[in-house]
């Protein structure tokens, strides 16, 4: 990569105990997917326990240790929608939500890395919309996670489906949005 991108410029920054908390938030994510695909409810909501716990832990950490960086948020990020992108593909398979969010997910996560620049070393610039969705795709992640661990009678397939379509039509809305943006001048820029 060129020099002056996040690669080069975090190279020794990469074994930090914030990414150790990432780290760990990825290896749970195909766990999680194999838990949910298998019907163990209990299990599938430890791991996601243990996944918010590190997502909420490894911002908090990096920062009190002076060890933010953009290839931290850009990690935490990537493993946020790897984690939502697993955990949803297997919903879709059990028939749970829509098959065509999981990779809009992640079409959408590749985008905003791409319009970010991120790669260049710039910091992430979520949108109003694609901050919501993520929100979103966590929240629809765990809802039946948790009806089934706890045996609450719903909310139901009916539920967990329409929620997907309004993220797969909220996620397309975002991308274009995103599109749309690239595509307009930018206040300042030279002539």
């Amino acid at each position: 990569m060129a020099s002056g991108g996040i690669l080069s410029s975090d190279r020794g920054r990469w074994a930090t105990p914030a990414n150790g908390l990432t780290a760990l938030r990825l290896l749970a994510a195909p766990l999680l997917a194999a838990a949910i695909l298998h019907g163990r409810p209990g299990l599938a909501a430890a791991l996601l326990g243990i996944a918010i716990a590190t997502d909420l832990g490894d911002g908090a950490l990096a920062r009190r240790r002076g060890e933010a960086s953009p290839l931290g948020g850009l990690l935490d990020h990537a493993v946020d929608a790897t984690l939502c992108t697993a955990g949803l593909a297997a919903w879709a398979c059990l028939g749970a939500v829509p098959a065509a969010l999981p990779p809009l997910v992640a079409a959408a996560f590749t985008q905003y890395v791409l319009d970010s620049r991120a790669l260049a070393g710039r910091p992430l610039r979520a949108s109003r919309i694609g901050r919501w969705n993520g929100l979103a795709y966590y929240g629809l992640l765990a809802v039946p996670i948790a009806r089934d661990a706890l045996a609450l009678p719903g909310p139901g397939r009916a539920w967990t489906r329409a929620a997907g379509w309004l993220l797969v039509a909220t996620t397309l809305v975002s991308m274009a949005d995103r599109l749309a943006a690239l595509r307009r001048p930018r206040a300042g820029a030279g002539a």
